[in-house]
């Protein structure tokens, strides 16, 4: 993602020695106040019960437009894992993250738009967040949204093969062009664009756009990557098979290997639908197809730029051992990590400090528009299991260490 030296340059630590438990280290971004808050909020949100209650509600009081609601999420959970509310608010986390070994990725927390002013309006925003990034050494990537720039049933329309009419064509041809605009705008500029994955149901086409904006624009360095979530038993292959185009299309091939965010959704759509789930049998064989892309990436980094996207500390581990052994420049811009900003402080930081490409994601926009992205990070938190354990854990144990 980047090329630029880090901002605290240090003796360099060796894969083996990253001490992902350094609390220190993990929380120096952080005073007192902020520390002791985020203990707060993380042990409210390590109660899954309570979170999928407040979840509800938090829905249901932002639909009726509850005038409390706007002051609350923002002074909690906004505040904890969003930049702000525009570009300009960003710029405070991403100063604070550059000074503490960290690059920033940035989000623009949109989605699930569907009249035209709206979705014009996000490739607009999408925009200025790639002129704002090219103007700040520290963000070397954009991240975009598929489903924020058309609407769902067009892509489950053609995902499904089915013949579009006249109109939903046009609205299909608006979505490459707004696509084309951000690719076309990322490249001129030198900015990479992150491009989510979505449920399985809309993925396809999301797949085969994005293979189209890299062939048009990852011909000298790569610009443009696709999501890959390896919940899903098909995604490795999925990533070689893309890999294998990009090869003999001659254009760089760009890869965020991600878990997944959808999983329950899936397998309840799959049971009513009455189809096999796309989603993996268990963990275990996620977290092996996940750790085997990552390998795989690593592997073939000539022509891949790859992100490590994940709050698995053995998963990042796995990457950080593998460029070590290969004898690979740990700063190459092919190799990254990435965790969500206000989580896995202890991985980022840490993985920072020795010497790697390391970046937050950073989500942004309106309280109101970025509430359900706050509502699946409040659910996905409190489900992994010993994740939030491990994290407050660590919070408390920084707490103590200073003795406040």
């Amino acid at each position: 993602m980047s090329e630029i030296e880090p901002s605290n340059p240090i003796p360099q630590l060796s894969a083996s020695n990253i001490d992902f438990t350094d609390t220190e280290i993990a929380f120096s971004a952080k005073t007192d106040s902020e520390l002791k808050k985020m203990g707060r909020l993380f042990g409210l949100m390590n109660k899954s019960t309570l979170v999928n209650i407040g979840s509800k509600l938090g829905l249901i009081a932002i639909k009726l437009r509850l005038p409390f609601v706007d002051y609350l999420v923002k002074n909690t959970i906004f505040q904890q894992f969003c930049g702000g509310e525009n570009l300009m608010d960003c710029q405070n986390a991403i100063d604070t993250l550059y000074k503490n070994d960290s690059l920033t990725i940035l989000d623009y927390g949109a989605e699930g738009k569907s009249n035209e002013e709206e979705l014009n309006s996000v490739m607009e925003e999408t925009m200025r967040a790639i002129e704002f990034a090219a103007s700040n050494v520290s963000v070397p990537v954009i991240s975009t949204k598929i489903t924020g720039l058309v609407d769902n049933d067009i892509l489950i329309k053609v995902q499904n093969k089915e013949v579009l009419d006249s109109g939903e064509q046009r609205a299909y041809d608006a979505l490459v062009g707004r696509i084309d605009n951000i690719c076309s705008k990322a490249a001129e500029l030198k900015v990479g664009v992150f491009v989510d994955a979505e449920e399985s149901w809309l993925q396809d086409p999301i797949d085969d756009l994005v293979m189209d904006m890299m062939a048009k624009y990852n011909t000298e360095r790569v610009n443009v990557y696709n999501t890959y979530q390896l919940y899903r038993h098909d995604k490795l292959e999925d990533l070689k098979a893309h890999h294998k185009m990009a090869t003999e299309g001659g254009f760089l091939f760009g890869a965020k290997l991600v878990r997944g965010a959808y999983m329950e959704k899936e397998r309840s759509r799959a049971d009513e639908m009455g189809y096999a789930s796309p989603i993996q049998p268990d963990k275990k064989s996620t977290d092996r197809d996940f750790d085997l892309a990552v390998e795989y990436c690593v592997r073939n980094h000539k022509n891949i730029a790859s992100c490590c996207a994940s709050h698995n500390v053995e998963s990042n581990r796995k990457q950080a051992i593998l460029i070590d052994e290969l004898g690979l420049d740990k700063a190459h811009p092919h190799f990254n990590f990435c965790q969500l900003y206000g989580m896995s402080d202890y991985i980022t930081f840490n993985i920072g400090r020795a010497g790697y490409n390391v970046a937050k994601y950073v989500p942004y926009g309106p309280i109101r528009d970025v509430v359900p992205y706050l509502i699946r990070r409040a659910q996905e938190n409190s489900s992994v299991t010993g994740e939030m354990s491990r994290e407050l854990s660590l919070i408390k144990r920084e707490i103590k260490r200073r003795g406040i």
